[in-house]
């Protein structure tokens, strides 16, 4: 998910060992795009999502993520499901040319502001006019074992709420200031608090965001 070797190491060794749980918002989803619309889930895993969207009637589906072990389970999980390889943070598909974009705790795995734009970025160039970017991710915690992790990280990576796992793995929690200026391209839909199940088995507040691409320039 990082475009660097030992994110990208760890996650192809431990990432289809993890339980992902943030669900999908089936009454807004099936609201904002028709069963046969062409869905990106980026960052895909292993397929549970994926998984879940075929379930659900979604036939049109398209997976991405870096770490191969990840592909070849989603592979294997969603064999309906187009499912690629990624060299992040470009999407490997056409301008324009799907009508969904899924960011499933993605952005999480992704510490560094830019690499977060481009992240966005892409998702802008990849989706039609008016097209759905679906974000589902973590808010900053209040609890003391979060709050001491930020402070002890804070001044190593330059951000609060960036923080690194014992096993290596850097992550990120966020600001709502800072999710309202990274998506401040697109035009907001909805926004909605839920409590999640983290991957390794704590509850967290976390968010999911709704947003359109802007058919026009946003006026500054």
């Amino acid at each position: 998910m990082l475009n660097s070797d030992p994110q990208l190491e760890y996650w192809d060794r431990v990432g289809p060992t993890k339980r992902f749980s943030h669900p999908v918002n089936f009454d807004r989803l099936t609201g904002l795009v028709m069963p046969h619309g062409r869905i990106l889930d980026v960052g895909c895993g292993y397929g549970r999502t994926l998984q879940e969207l075929g379930d659900h009637g979604y036939d049109n589906l398209l997976g991405v993520d870096p770490a191969p072990t990840m592909v070849a389970a989603a592979r294997a999980r969603v064999p309906s499901a187009s499912v690629q390889e990624m060299e992040p943070p470009w999407l490997p598909v056409p301008d324009g040319s799907v009508d969904a974009v899924l960011m499933f705790s993605l952005l999480t795995c992704i510490p560094g502001d830019d690499d977060q734009r481009a992240a966005i970025g892409e998702a802008e160039r990849v989706l039609r006019p008016t097209g759905l970017l679906y974000i589902s991710d973590l808010w900053l915690q209040d609890d003391e074992r979060n709050r001491a992790r930020y402070d002890r990280y804070a001044d190593t990576y330059g951000r609060y709420g960036v923080f690194q796992l014992p096993e290596g793995v850097v992550l990120r929690h966020h600001e709502r200031e800072w999710i309202d200026e990274l998506t401040s391209s697109f035009h907001r839909l909805a926004l909605d608090d839920r409590r999640v199940t983290t991957m390794n088995g704590h509850d967290a507040d976390a968010f999911q965001w709704f947003g359109c691409k802007r058919t026009t320039p946003r006026t500054p």
